[in-house]
This record gives structure tokens, sequence and C-alpha cells, in this order.
């Protein structure tokens, strides 16, 4: 990269001659550095999970979230630079209320997703900004049922059954691929999250973590909420012993 990156990585708006935005790829690179958040759609919701690392013994738990509501039907996991994630949270959540306030009604995810994906790409197109070292999973429940999309630093935005984003997303799209996930409940998508961010998590190398999980589903009744407690402590409980018994193996 540094070859042809030369002279052409110093602008966000310069293409390579081979038509790369090096800074966009650089924003993807912090993203990949970050830890694991991945979510799957079941067939009754989204579940979204988060390997948050504790950069710090001294830190209290619970701060420096990674899972943020953008609104009643709408949750967000965040990866990379967490500075940036809530810049596109609190975007998230502006055009949530701006769309209710017009058109009396909840924001489709899709619409969300599309206009979140936009203000993302705005920073790829003027030299006076950075792009946003930020990728984020969208998860939500609208008339068209439960719905992920994911956006990455360059704007891009898809629609998925399964994604990951952060050190460990191929180990975790490898597992998620595995998964029957229009069968799957999301009681049972729960765990699976858990267990999926708990073999990723590699102990040699990277910090203690903290687990985060939320869904929006029929039992959270089509709002996005923190999974209950006793649910957490049973996949935590759950992904532990699956990971031990593959350390056995």
């Amino acid at each position: 990269m540094s070859s042809i990156g030369t002279g052409y990585d110093l602008s966000v708006t310069t293409y390579s001659p081979d038509g790369r935005l090096f800074q966009c790829e650089y924003a993807t690179k912090a993203v990949d550095n970050s830890g694991t958040a991945v979510a799957i759609k079941c067939k009754d919701g989204v579940v979204l999970g988060v390997e948050k690392l504790v950069q710090s013994k001294m830190m209290l738990p619970g701060s420096n979230r990674r899972l943020h509501s953008v609104h009643r039907h709408s949750g967000m996991a965040v990866a990379g630079l967490a500075a940036d994630g809530r810049q596109i949270v609190a975007r998230a959540k502006a055009e949530a209320i701006n769309y209710e306030s017009v058109y009396g009604e909840p924001i489709p995810v899709k619409e969300l997703a599309e206009r979140v994906a936009s203000y993302v790409h705005l920073s790829t197109l003027y030299w006076w900004l950075r792009p946003l070292g930020s990728a984020v999973i969208l998860g939500g429940y609208d008339r068209d049922g439960p719905q992920l999309y994911m956006v990455e630093p360059s704007g891009i935005s898809y629609r998925y059954f399964g994604a990951a984003i952060g050190k460990g997303k191929q180990a975790a799209k490898t597992e998620i691929e595995k998964l029957n996930l229009s069968e799957m409940s999301c009681r049972e998508g729960v765990i699976e999250v858990a267990k999926i961010i708990y073999k990723v998590h590699d102990e040699a190398k990277d910090k203690s973590f903290e687990l985060e999980l939320s869904w929006v589903c029929d039992e959270s009744k089509k709002e996005h909420q923190k999974v209950p407690e006793g649910l957490l402590e049973e996949a935590k409980a759950a992904a532990s012993a699956a990971l031990e018994e593959m350390d056995a193996d």
C-alpha cells in the first residue's frame, strides 16, 4: 500500500491511480482494531452483541457503552473509535426524531440506515473532514418485520441476516454462517451471540472484556432493550462452558 499510496493518502478527496481512497481504508483499519460487534436477525427479532474491551481495571463497569438505542424500535452497535461512534449515534437519533415529527410514524429501519450512511459518506467528500473511524450495525423492528443493516466508514450500507465488525469479524462471520437463523428465536440467538464473542476473543493478545447484549424482538414488545440480567448471565455461563469444552477437545 505504501508504494502506491505515497502522495495519494494525504487527503480523503484524492483518488489513487487505481481508484482507491486510502483515507477510507485507514478508517476501516481503525474499525478492525476494535472489539468485535456481532448481530443476527432471528425469526422474531434482532440480537446485538459487543465485545467491549476494558482498557483499565479502574474503569467502572457499564461505562463507554458500545450499544445504543437510537429509537424506541431501533438499536445500534458501534465498533472503532468510540467518539466517532457517538457522533453517528447522535445523528441517527436526530434523524429518527425528525422523521417522526414530519410523518407522524416511527422511521423505517431502511430509511434510517440510508440517512446514517449518507451522513457517514459526507466525511469522504470534503478535504477539511476526515472519514469517521467507526462502523455501525443497525438493528430494528418496523412494519416489514425485523431488519439488520451495517454501515461502513466509506458510507456503504448493506442489509444482512448476520453481520460482524471489529478485529474478530472473519471468525465471527464463519460462526454466524453455521447458524440456522430462520428457525432461531431471539432467546436462542442471545446465547449463540455470546458464544461467538467468547470464541473470537483472544485471551493471549487482548485485554479482559465486558459483554454487552441487547435485542429488539417480540419478547421486548418490539422495542430495543438490554437483554434481561438473568438471560445475560445464562448466556455468559453457556459461552464459558462452550469455550472450556472446546479447549478440552
